[in-house]
C-alpha cells in the first residue's frame, strides 16, 4: 500500500466543527497546535488530552470546554481549567462511558475549536477480537514520522500500545545521535542542548506533538503507553543513568522529578494515585473476556545498575603472564541474584494478574515490556565463515563504525549476551520473571521495543522449558545497527547463533500489528519502506501466529490481515 500525507488529521473530521458550543471569554488568538489524544481506557472511561498555545503576551488561566460525543450526541461534558503551572496541558479521566464504545471528543476555548479525536473504551465482556499497534523509539531528528501515517490510517485499531523512548533527550551537537538524518530532513531537535530541566522536557514533548503523524495517530485511537530510558536519559536505572553526569547536571533525582513531570503533563496517562510512587506506572487493561494487557516498568521503579562490557569486564594475568580477559569475574557479576529489572512488588502485582486474568477465562495475557527479553548471544560468525569472508563483511561496515563492530565480534567469540541493557543484563530477574509466569500457569505474549529491530522469539528458562513467546517491534525513526553496519547480515546471524530467536530483522522500520481472536494471535511485522521521505510504501514483513495452547507459527505465506484505507 503507498502511503502519502493528505490531510491525515481530515480522515477523522479532525478540525471540523461537530456542533455549537457555549462562547467563552478567552481571547480568540488561542489556539490546538499540539493536537488531542486519548489513552488508558477502561470499560467506562478514558484519558482525555490536548494541549492549548495561549496568546501571545499571555501567562493567566484558561478554561477549557471538553465534550464526548457518541454518533452526533453529547454524552458527556465539562470544563478544564489550565494554566503555566502545568504547561496549558489539559488531561481529563472522563467516567460514565459505556463499554466498547466509539467515542469522538474535542476541547474548545471560546470560538476556537481543537481537532476531534476518536477514541474506545474496552469491552466488558464478549470481546471477539482485538487490534492493537505496538510501537516504540520515534527520534525525531532520526526521520519521519511514517509508521504513524500508516498506523492513522489502519482500518481497524483498538488502542496503540507504546513501550517507550517517546521523546529522547539528546541536543543537536553535529555528533549528536541522529543529526546527521536530522539536518538533511531539516528536524533538529528543540531546545538544541540535550534536555536536563523542567522546561527543556516540557520544549522536547511540545515538538514531538507537532509532527502531523504522530498527532493522527493519537486521533485514531487511545493510546497505552510505558516509557523506557530515554524520556529520562539513555540507559536510566534506579539511581542513575549513563547519559547522566552528576558534575555537571546536578542531582539525577530533581532530573528525573523534572522528565516525570513532563511526561505527565503531555502524556494521555492517568496520573498516579495519591502516595503512590510517580516512577510505579505498571498498570493492567482488559479487553473482555478474550485478553489482559500487564504494561509493566523497567527502567525507575527496580533496575539495578547496568552492566557494559568497557566498564566491567576487566583483564587479569594469564598463563604466560600476558593480560586475559577476566569472563569467570564479569559472569559472576552478571549472574548475581540480586540483579533485576522488576523489583518484587511490581513482581508479586504481575502474579496476581496472570493468575487473575487466566481465571477469568481470558485466552490471552499480554506483557507490554520495554526490553527485549530473549537470551540472545552475539553471534560467532567465525564459525560459519571463513576469515576472508569476515574480512569481506568488515569492509562493508562504514569507517566510522568499524573499529566497534571488530571488537564487538571479538567479545561474541565467547558466548556473550548480544545486549546487557536487555534482560540479557539480569539472567537472575529473568528468571523471577519467568517464575511468576509459570505460578500463574500461563505462557504469555511478551512485547518488547527499545532494540531497534523486529524479533520474533521463543522464550525459554534456564531449563530450557517454554515460558512465553515474544514480539519484539523495530523503531519509529531510531536508528537501527543494520542502518550502521552496512551490508553483515547481523539478523541471520543471530538467529542462527541462538534457538530461541526465530526471526530477527536489524534493519527495517515499523510496527507489530498484534491481532487477538478467542483461537490465535497473529502479529504481523508492518515495515515502512522508507522514513526520509514521502510518499512510502507500508507492507507485511512477516507474519507470526500463535495459538493458546500450541506453539509459533510462521504464516508468512498466508494473506496478511488486510491493511486497505479505502
Amino acid at each position: 500500500m503507498t502511503m502519502n500525507r493528505r490531510g491525515l488529521l481530515g480522515l477523522f473530521g479532525a478540525g471540523a466543527a461537530i456542533g455549537a458550543t457555549p462562547a467563552m471569554a478567552e481571547a480568540a488568538s488561542a489556539s490546538f497546535a499540539h493536537g488531542v489524544a486519548s489513552g488508558d481506557p477502561g470499560t467506562d472511561r478514558v484519558i482525555l488530552w490536548t494541549r492549548v498555545t495561549p496568546a501571545e503576551g499571555s501567562s493567566g488561566p484558561i478554561s477549557v470546554a471538553w465534550r464526548v460525543l457518541e454518533g452526533e450526541a453529547t454524552v458527556v461534558s465539562g470544563r478544564f481549567d489550565t494554566g503555566p503551572e502545568r504547561d496549558y496541558t489539559v488531561k481529563i479521566d472522563v467516567a460514565g462511558l459505556r463499554p466498547g464504545r466509539d467515542y469522538r471528543y474535542d476541547f474548545a476555548v471560546g470560538e476556537i475549536r481543537s481537532p476531534v479525536g476518536r477514541t474506545r473504551t474496552l469491552a466488558a465482556e464478549g470481546e471477539t477480537s482485538v487490534n492493537l499497534a505496538v510501537v516504540s523509539c520515534q527520534l525525531y531528528p532520526g526521520g519521519l514520522f511514517n509508521v504513524y501515517e500508516a498506523i492513522a490510517a489502519l482500518p481497524s485499531l483498538d488502542a496503540v500500545v507504546h513501550l517507550g523512548d517517546y521523546i529522547y533527550e539528546y541536543g543537536a551537537e553535529a555528533d549528536a545521535y541522529g543529526m546527521a538524518t536530522g539536518v538533511a530532513l531539516n528536524r533538529l531537535p528543540e531546545p538544541r542542548h540535550e534536555i536536563v530541566s523542567l522546561a527543556d522536557y516540557r520544549a522536547r514533548h511540545a515538538q514531538y506533538k507537532t509532527d502531523a503523524d504522530l498527532q493522527a495517530a493519537h486521533a485514531r485511537a487511545p493510546f497505552i503507553c510505558v516509557w523506557d530510558d530515554h524520556e529520562t536519559a539513555n540507559d536510566a536505572w534506579l539511581h542513575g543513568a549513563e547519559n547522566h553526569q552528576p558534575e555537571t547536571e546536578g542531582d539525577f533525582a530533581v532530573r528525573k522529578a523534572a522528565a516525570l513531570k513532563a511526561y505527565y503533563e503531555w502524556m494521555p496517562i492517568r496520573e498516579a494515585a495519591p502516595g503512590a510512587l510517580k516512577e510505579a506506572i505498571h498498570r493492567s487493561f482488559h479487553f473482555g473476556d478474550l485478553a489482559s494487557l500487564m504494561m509493566v516498568e523497567t527502567r525507575l521503579t527496580g533496575r539495578t545498575e547496568p552492566l557494559d562490557y568497557s566498564g566491567h569486564l576487566t583483564a587479569k594475568d594469564g598463563p604466560d603472564g600476558e593480560p586475559v580477559l577476566d569472563l569467570d569475574a564479569f559472569r559472576a557479576r552478571l549472574n548475581d541474584p540480586a540483579r533485576d529489572l522488576m523489583g518484587p512488588d511490581q513482581r508479586e502485582w504481575l502474579t496476581r494478574e496472570l493468575k487473575a486474568s487466566k481465571a477469568a477465562g481470558r485466552p490471552w495475557q499480554v506483557l507490554g515490556n520495554q526490553v527485549v527479553t530473549a537470551r540472545v548471544a552475539g553471534p560467532d560468525v567465525s564459525r560459519t565463515m571463513t576469515p576472508a569472508q569476515i574480512e569481506g563483511l568488515i569492509a562493508q561496515v562504514p569507517e566510522a563504525f568499524r573499529e566497534q563492530f571488530e571488537q564487538a565480534l571479538f567479545l561474541f567469540k565467547m558466548g556473550l549476551p548480544f545486549n546487557l541493557d536487555a534482560w540479557d543484563g539480569y539472567p537472575a530477574g529473568r528468571e523471577r520473571l519467568y517464575g511468576a509466569f509459570a505460578d500463574a500457569g500461563v505462557q504469555p505474549i511478551v512485547l518488547a521495543g527499545d532494540s531497534h529491530a523486529f524479533w520474533v522469539n521463543e522464550l525459554k528458562d534456564a531449563g530450557g522449558v517454554r515460558r512465553a513467546v515474544e514480539f519484539g517491534t523495530s523503531a519509529v525513526s531510531s536508528p537501527s545497527i543494520g542502518d550502521a553496519i552496512g551490508g553483515f547480515p547481523l539478523g541471520a546471524a543471530l538467529m542462527q547463533a541462538n534457538d530461541e530467536v526465530a526471526f530477527c530483522d536489524q534493519s527495517a522500520k515499523g510496527f507489530v500489528l498484534l491481532s487477538l481472536t478467542k483461537d490465535r494471535a497473529d502479529a504481523t511485522l508492518m515495515a515502512v519502506s522508507t522514513i526520509f521521505a514521502k510518499p512510502f510504501e507500508v507492507s507485511p514483513l512477516k507474519r507470526f501466529s500463535v495459538r493458546p495452547d500450541g506453539g509459533l507459527v510462521d504464516e508468512t505465506g498466508s494473506n496478511p490481515p488486510s491493511q486497505s484505507t479505502t
